[in-house]
Parts: C-alpha cells; sequence; structure tokens
C-alpha cells in the first residue's frame, strides 16, 4: 500500500521518532566510550549486538514473521561484515584513541563516501551540487584530522582517524550492497539477522585479539555495564525501531536527517557529559562536514536510499 493510501502518521508521533532517533544515535558514541572503559571494545560490541539480535529475531518470530531463507542468511552475512563488524568495530576500536565527538563527526561523512562509490560504479559524472558536497566534506575532515596543528591544541590520533576512515568505507559498501541485495519482506527481521551475525563476528574479533585475557569482571564498572544496557535497549532496538518505521510512514528527505542532526548531538554531549575537547575548529569543522552531507543528500540520484543506520548504531 503506498504513503497516499494509507492514514497519514500524527504529527507528535513523527516527532517523538525523530527525537529518538536524533538523540539516541546521537548519544550511542559517548555510550560506547563509558562502555569500553571497563569493557575490551570487540567483546562489548559482539556482546551488544547478539543480545539486541536475538531479541529481535525472537519478536519477529513470535510474531509470525516467515523464517528467513538460506539466501537471506547469506547476504545478510555480507551485510553484516561490512556494516556491524567492519564499520561499528571500527568505531569501538577508535573510541579507545578519539574522542567521542571526532568519531560521530567523521562517521557522518559515510554518506559522501556513498555517494563517490556510486558515481565510480555506474560511470556518472556527479551534480554540481554533489561535486561541492565532496569537496566539503574532504576539506572539513581535513580540520578535524588536523586538529591542533592549527590552534596549538591537542591533535587527533592518526592510527584512531585511520580507523574511522575505514570504518566509513566499510559502511558505505555495505549500505549500498544492501540496496540490491535478497533480504527478508520484514525489515527488522533482516536487521536481527545482521545484529545477530555481526555480533559473532566482533566476538571472534575479540577472541583472536585476546582480549579475553584482558577482560576482569571485578574490574567491571557499573558506569559500563549502564552504557552496554543502554546500547543494547536503546540504540539497536527502540531507536531502529522509530527509524523503521519513519522510513515507511514519512518522505525519505525526513527520515534521512539523522545524517545532520546525530553529530551536533554528539559533539554537545561530548563537551557536556565527558569533559571532551571543543574547540573552534572542532565546530567549523562539524558545520562544514554536516552542510556536506546535506548537499550530498540533497542533490544525489533519487535511486539512492539512505545507510540503514549510522555506524554506531
Amino acid at each position: 500500500m503506498s504513503k497516499s493510501n494509507s492514514t497519514a502518521p500524527s504529527t507528535w508521533s513523527v516527532v517523538a521518532a525523530l527525537g529518538a532517533v536524533y538523540i539516541i544515535w546521537g548519544s550511542t558514541y559517548l555510550a560506547i566510550r563509558f562502555a569500553i572503559e571497563t569493557l575490551p571494545p570487540f567483546i562489548m560490541a559482539g556482546v551488544r549486538f547478539l543480545s539486541a539480535g536475538a531479541i529481535l529475531y525472537a519478536v519477529m518470530r513470535l510474531n509470525r514473521v516467515h523464517a528467513p531463507r538460506r539466501a537471506h542468511w547469506r547476504s545478510t552475512a555480507i551485510i553484516a561484515a561490512l556494516l556491524l563488524f567492519g564499520g561499528n568495530g571500527g568505531v569501538v576500536w577508535a573510541e579507545q584513541l578519539v574522542p567521542s565527538s571526532v568519531t560521530a563527526v567523521i562517521i557522518a561523512t559515510v554518506p559522501l563516501w556513498m555517494a563517490v562509490l556510486d558515481w565510480w560504479r555506474n560511470g556518472a559524472k556527479p551534480t554540481a551540487g554533489g561535486s561541492s558536497g565532496l569537496a566539503l566534506g574532504l576539506i572539513g575532515i581535513a580540520l578535524l584530522v588536523g586538529q591542533g596543528k592549527l590552534d596549538g591544541g591537542n591533535q587527533i590520533n592518526p592510527t584512531g582517524a585511520g580507523v574511522l576512515l575505514l570504518a566509513t568505507l566499510s559502511w558505505a559498501t555495505g549500505s549500498l550492497y544492501a540496496r540490491r541485495a535478497t533480504l527478508p519482506a520484514s525489515p527488522l527481521l533482516g536487521t536481527a539477522m545482521e545484529m545477530l551475525v555481526g555480533g559473532a563476528l566482533l566476538l571472534i574479533a575479540g577472541t583472536v585479539t585476546g582480549e579475553w585475557g584482558q577482560l576482569r569482571l571485578e574490574q567491571i564498572s557499573l558506569h559500563s555495564l549502564i552504557a552496554l544496557g543502554y546500547l543494547i535497549i536503546f540504540g539497536s532496538l527502540v531507536a531502529f525501531s522509530a527509524y523503521t518505521w519513519l522510513l515507511r510512514s514519512t518522505p525519505l528527505a525526513v527520515a534521512s536527517t539523522y545524517a545532520y542532526v546525530n553529530p551536533i548531538v554528539a559533539v554537545f554531549l561530548g563537551w557536556a557529559l565527558a569533559g571532551e575537547s571543543l574547540t573552534m575548529q572542532t565546530l567549523v569543522a562539524t558545520a562544514v562536514i554536516v552542510t556536506a552531507v546535506v548537499f550530498i543528500t540533497t542533490f544525489r540520484d533519487r535511486r539512492l536510499q539512505p545507510a540503514i543506520a549510522p555506524a554506531s548504531e
């Protein structure tokens, strides 16, 4: 049924869903930082997604959603490897070295890389607006990664910044693949499957990198456990359900506005709750990157769809 034939959603429900997506997804970067204070990053992320995936999968099946086929598991495994293992895994690891606010701003460039990959794959020339957005995005990244060189403040860790850029590329690649993959009819079932596979991959990564040997149960703080619970319940279940509803109930331009708002929320929360540095260079870089994302999403090909969710999810 098309949206024109369905009942229009109430204003308050749209505002509530947008508020959940804006605030919760914007806050997950800070929650990740709190969680990995006493929890190894890959193990934390693996537990998070396995838990959320198991809950969501059970709810979908109890609601009599059709069981996925083998082809669905194959596609969701590829998507999970790119989005959750490569994208979110890069985020949780890099936040050991990079402030959560800077992480969120770098991850906000995912739509830029999606546009670049799509232009390269289709061989189509970008529009003037798209080219302007890409140029602005590169300038914003240079300003952010070059933090401290212009104002004499603390510089951004280059290894962490490099991992985050690779994470954005992985997320963009996975998002493009997801558009044409064979997936279940229920978006939430597909998400649950991705979380299950992604969580397993992250736990394997934690095992390979020796994180189980670093885990000290007696040293895990209540702060980290609360942050992990927040990521499972609100970051991976509540906000994603709200976003899925927005995609089906509102114009795409409305649902995709999270890409503009999330980095601003993350920068403010990192400064207000974690004492992260908020320099003029950070503010300028954030404004430039958000403007670049607006340009890219405004002038993109109408065939393009937004990423399934931000890399912190």
